[in-house]
């Protein structure tokens, strides 16, 4: 019995320091070797990155494990997938150390061959699981440049064209809007409505922010006064591979003088509560956790959910600055709980109060269409903050 003990705490240690290895901007990559069912498909190709060090991302629709026949030698990079298919011949130009790329299927098996620019070398690749509202698997390629690069120029191709069969990037980022209550829950009553038309307003309001953007993909929990279960808003997000979530409310409360907006993201306290949750569908574990023990499916589900934690709360601080011009700040205006809406561990979300219901200026202020689309205007601008920084951590 204890040596069965020790060789399952073995496993784990393993499995800690191989997941330590690769991590992304806060996220755990874990770069755990799946086997490749057959008939995997590539959804994609994405890069990134400059002259030191370029990214290259191909997303799966299953998990893979790489082999590499050249490393770089020679001005070229040749891997292959093993069971995975590229449909047709894929190529594009490239960026950074990347000339160029081609991905083909020869014996079963995705070759992927990378023309470099320069001197480079394969310094990491690794898969990452479906995470962080990413609803599929992603085999990174890390190339950097054999020596250090001039600091007097970047050469760069004069033109770059896309090939036919190579999709336009980057893909738009899914935002997933959530006016709270609707239908036979109206929500907090004010002098002059309900929460429920409220928040429905400014979703609406915030979608159309969003879409003229052009740069987001905008999917509504509900779009009309209907009634929509919390858990089904949860479900809606993560089958639309939802890159962020946000739930839009407003407050209540017995002091008439309380007013203001506030944020709140999930507590640490329902870390346990969202795994209870998560697991009655066998989300998370079904879709990036198939096989294994339970004490590895423990540790894998609770480095994800604390990076999502983590862009949440990054979310919540940028809202709140840039809420502040349009309406006041409670006082302590980033809170926790363990809201339903905010339990999916792998969809960074935030629940906005955006005000009081029972505050007669605070209801005046959501009630006035036109000071209403000035405040989602603002949680459009900060929506543009987090992508941003989020898209320059990567990049480093």
């Amino acid at each position: 019995m204890f040596s069965r003990l020790a060789k399952v705490f073995q496993k784990a240690r393993l499995l800690c320091a191989g997941v330590a290895v690769a991590t992304l901007g806060g996220l755990a990559a874990v770069a755990v070797s799946h086997a490749a069912s057959p008939g995997a498909d590539i959804l994609g190709v994405r890069l990134g990155g400059d002259a030191a060090e370029t990214r290259l991302v191909i997303d799966l629709d299953r998990g893979a494990t790489g082999k590499v026949s050249q490393d770089g030698s020679g001005g070229r990079v040749v891997m292959s997938l093993p069971g995975v298919e590229a449909k047709g011949a894929l190529q594009g130009s490239g960026r950074g150390l990347v000339k160029a790329w081609m991905i083909d299927t020869v014996q079963g098996s995705a070759r992927i061959q990378i023309d470099l620019a320069g001197d480079g070398v394969i310094k990491r690749r690794f898969l990452l699981p479906p995470a962080d509202g990413v609803g599929h698997y992603r085999y990174v390629i890390d190339i950097a440049s054999a020596s250090p690069p001039r600091a007097t120029f970047i050469s760069r191709p004069t033109s770059r064209p896309q090939a036919p069969s190579a999709k336009p990037l980057p893909l738009k980022k899914v935002v997933v809007i959530d006016a709270g209550h609707g239908g036979r829950d109206p929500g907090a009553r004010g002098a002059r409505g309900y929460e429920k038309d409220v928040t429905l307003a400014a979703a609406l309001a915030l979608q159309s922010r969003l879409e003229r953007s052009g740069k987001y993909k905008v999917v509504m929990t509900r779009s009309s006064d209907v009634y929509v279960p919390l858990e089904s808003r949860v479900q809606i997000a993560r089958r639309a591979g939802a890159d962020l979530f946000i739930s839009l409310h407003a407050d209540a409360g017995a002091d008439t003088t309380t007013r203001g907006t506030s944020v709140y993201t999930l507590s640490e306290q329902a870390s346990g509560r969202a795994t209870k949750f998560v697991s009655k569908d066998d989300w998370f574990m079904n879709a990036s956790l198939s096989g294994g023990d339970q004490g590895v499916r423990d540790i894998l589900f609770d480095l994800t959910q604390r990076a999502t934690k983590n862009r949440s709360a990054t979310f919540a601080e940028l809202v709140l600055q840039r809420a502040d011009p349009h309406m006041p700040l409670l006082r302590r205006s980033h809170r926790d709980a363990g809201f339903v809406v905010l339990l999916a561990p792998d969809v960074p979300a935030i629940l906005l109060e955006m005000g009081f219901m029972t505050n007669v200026q605070d209801e005046a202020a959501l009630m006035d269409a036109g000071r209403r689309t000035r405040f989602m205007n603002s949680v459009g601008d900060a929506i543009d903050d987090y992508f941003l920084q989020q898209s320059q951590v990567a990049s480093r």
